[in-house]
């Protein structure tokens, strides 16, 4: 799926700049699919957070206890805040129920952050005919990196790259 609309009518993500002053202004994630795997990429991103970012984050996943010695709420309704960032990492027919949980937290949920492979205009534009801003296909990580001298606009490494190997 892609995060660009062919038809002007169709919804489309925000912008690069709409997307920084989003991560800018969020103080607070609650990682709705956080993984205690390692090898997952949810367990990734919250390494991330937890090491590169200010943010406060807060793990939801009902069949976990603790993520990087950090508790893991059951339902986004347990989470002791409420968050203003949503990210969503569950498989496609999930996302109706987390918008459901997200929407019952109230105006505190500023954005409803959907990672990369979860595209859903439908979904999207009942968010934000309900006050959210919506994120979607897209990586809190990448982005984040890439606004805050990670990454380069690209997404990539902003080391140079090359197949030759160095010389002494």
């Amino acid at each position: 799926m892609s995060t660009e609309a062919t038809n002007p009518t169709q919804w489309r993500n925000p912008t690069a700049p709409e997307r920084r002053r989003i991560l800018d202004s969020t103080r607070s994630i609650a990682m709705v699919g956080a993984s205690p795997n390692p090898a997952r990429a949810s367990n990734f991103v919250a390494t991330y957070l937890l090491s590169s970012t200010r943010y406060d984050v807060y793990f939801v996943n009902p069949f976990a206890e603790e993520i990087l010695g950090r508790p893991v709420y059951k339902t986004l309704a347990d989470v002791p805040v409420v968050p203003d960032l949503v990210e969503v990492f569950r498989k496609p027919a999930d996302l109706p129920g987390v918008l459901d949980e997200t929407l019952a937290l109230g105006d505190g949920v500023t954005t409803f952050w959907l990672q990369f492979g979860l595209f859903d205009a439908d979904l999207a534009r009942r968010a934000e005919a309900a006050g959210k801003e919506v994120v979607m296909d897209l990586c809190v990580k990448v982005e984040h990196a890439r606004f805050h001298g990670g990454l380069h606009l690209a997404g990539f490494d902003t080391g140079f790259i090359s197949s030759r190997r160095r010389t002494a």
